[in-house]
């Protein structure tokens, strides 16, 4: 059985509240939309959609029991993810005025480097997780699965696209150096706090 119409509705509107909404993810886009542009920016976002499109399947196709069966795996996993991101902000909250990016001294995060942090960022597996769990039917499992994925990924790219136009129509209002350091500092902050979760389960 594939996905009935009603179920397709469902996980769209599951899958465009979970790419618009803050993250990791969009809150760097918007950071990076501000500092480059929105053409500096475009293999960050590609790189996030098929980097996030190839997690889905990995999900469904069974990742997502390794982890359960070594739950020491999925621990590790996060851990590295949140060193990361550490590492993300920090290059943010460093990020030179729109001048100095334009002159080569900064350059945006790449397609690459964009679509491997989609295996250790949190709301990215959470979101493939959920997807896989609740809106994918068992009978013609392979299929659905890959149609779960790439539906995911087709409202994915326009959603965070939308965080890059709001970066770039910030960049004029950004080109004084001591807002625009201010801004980064603030788009670092709000990538250290989404490891609240995080801390606080270890701290327990």
């Amino acid at each position: 059985m594939t996905l009935s119409l009603d179920l397709l509705l469902g996980f769209a509107l599951f899958a465009l509240v979970t790419s618009i909404t803050p993250g990791p993810n969009n809150t760097m886009l918007l950071a990076s939309g501000v500092n480059f542009g929105f053409n500096r920016t475009i293999p960050h976002m590609l790189g996030i959609t098929c980097g996030f499109f190839f997690l889905v399947l990995a999900v469904g196709l069974g990742l997502g029991a390794v982890f359960q069966t070594y739950p020491l795996l999925y621990t590790l996993l996060r851990y590295v993810g949140a060193a990361y991101l550490l590492y993300l902000a920090w290059k943010i909250a460093h990020s030179g005025p729109v001048s100095e990016n334009q002159a080569g001294e900064h350059t945006p995060i790449s397609y690459w480097g964009a679509a491997a942090f989609q295996w250790v960022n949190p709301k990215a597996w959470i979101m493939a997780i959920g997807a896989i769990s609740t809106y994918t039917p068992l009978q013609g499992y392979f299929f659905n699965v890959v149609v779960i994925a790439s539906v995911f990924a087709l409202i994915n790219l326009p959603s965070v696209s939308l965080w890059v136009i709001c970066g770039s129509l910030l960049r004029n209002l950004l080109r004084d150096r001591r807002w625009l350091r201010l801004f980064n500092w603030g788009m670092a902050l709000l990538l250290v706090a989404s490891l609240y979760p995080l801390l606080l389960e270890s701290i327990r």
